[in-house]
């Protein structure tokens, strides 16, 4: 009589989830319609003067055309059909599929105001749907102080799963990490690009997710950025300047920057020059008051919502 085996129902599914390739990376994801109704009777009882929209993701919730009363406006993030590209140009799965510029402007359109993360984006979504009033709302970066000592001789990096099957971190510790490592340098790794790598090189620490970040950038001398593409803002850079870090950064990362001779970042492309200038700037790194400044002046609160207070004023003084 034949053997016969069981297994829970979970494991097996699990099991044909891991046959199929799985998608490298998701950009968002569009609710559900059964999520509709619920959220448009909310929307009944709340009555808002205004709705701020949290991505084209969350647009479908309020696609229904008895909701046209309620002023809307897109907190975009991003411009996603330009990352998607980006991803797929190194061989990526990306979720949602179909997400192209004309997808995005359908979705986009939807709304009177629009929220860009940075001008180049404004610009680029001014173009996309011109009968939108566009404004720039940068996200604010608020000044955490160092608190602990010197500085130790290392690096960092933080970034998500997905940056670490790109291309880019393989090429920094083929090309540049060498070098680095034989001057005696160290690299704290943050977030989930650590574990997807599996095997890491010497002298390079994968910490994984941390609760609380402060400590890590603080003890740091440098962070590095090495992407070669990108789209919207790089928040982690900011993250670092407002820890009083400077970046050693390819120019692709610094795209939608604020534009200053003092700004935290230090444009290294190609492994030689990123390579001597995380040499150079490790030995006697940047004064971290000068990272603060940075963030103090072009990416405060004042400065971040100016745009959108502007478009709230105006609509509350339409419901007068």
């Amino acid at each position: 009589m034949p053997q016969t085996i069981s297994a829970p129902a979970g494991f097996i599914a699990n099991h044909f989830r891991r046959l199929r390739r799985q998608p490298d990376a998701v950009l968002g994801k569009f609710p559900e319609p059964s999520e509709t109704p619920w959220f448009t009777s909310i929307l009944e009882k709340l009555a808002p003067e205004a709705l701020l929209i949290d991505t084209i993701f969350r647009v479908p919730l309020v696609a229904d055309s008895k909701q046209a009363k309620f002023k809307r406006i897109i907190v975009t993030h991003d411009v996603f059909y330009r990352r998607a590209e980006a991803l797929k140009a190194v061989g990526y799965r990306i979720l949602p599929e179909g997400l192209t510029r004309q997808r995005e402007t359908q979705l986009l359109a939807q709304a009177a105001h629009i929220a860009a993360i940075q001008p180049e984006e404004a610009n680029l979504l001014q173009e996309m749907c011109p009968q939108a009033n566009v404004f720039t709302a940068p996200m604010p970066a608020l000044p955490c102080l160092r608190q602990c000592g010197a500085t130790c001789g290392s690096a960092c990096f933080c970034r998500q799963r997905y940056i670490a099957k790109s291309g880019w971190l393989q090429w920094f510790f083929a090309e540049i990490w060498p070098e680095l490592i034989r001057h005696g340098l160290t690299l704290d790794l943050i977030g989930d690009c650590g574990p997807a790598l599996h095997k890491l090189p010497h002298g390079v620490n994968a910490l994984g997710r941390v609760a609380d970040l402060a400590p890590l950038l603080h003890r740091a001398s440098l962070a590095i950025s090495p992407l070669r593409t990108g789209s919207g803002l790089k928040i982690k850079l900011l993250d670092y300047a407002r820890h009083g870090l400077f970046t050693v950064a390819t120019s692709a990362s610094l795209q939608g920057f604020n534009s200053d001779p003092d700004a935290p970042f230090i444009v290294a492309d190609g492994a030689p020059v990123f390579s001597e200038t995380i040499l150079r700037h490790v030995a006697t790194p940047p004064l971290s008051r000068a990272a603060i400044a940075y963030v103090s002046r072009h990416y405060n609160t004042e400065n971040a919502f100016k745009g959108l207070r502007t478009v709230l004023d105006t609509i509350g003084q339409m419901q007068i």
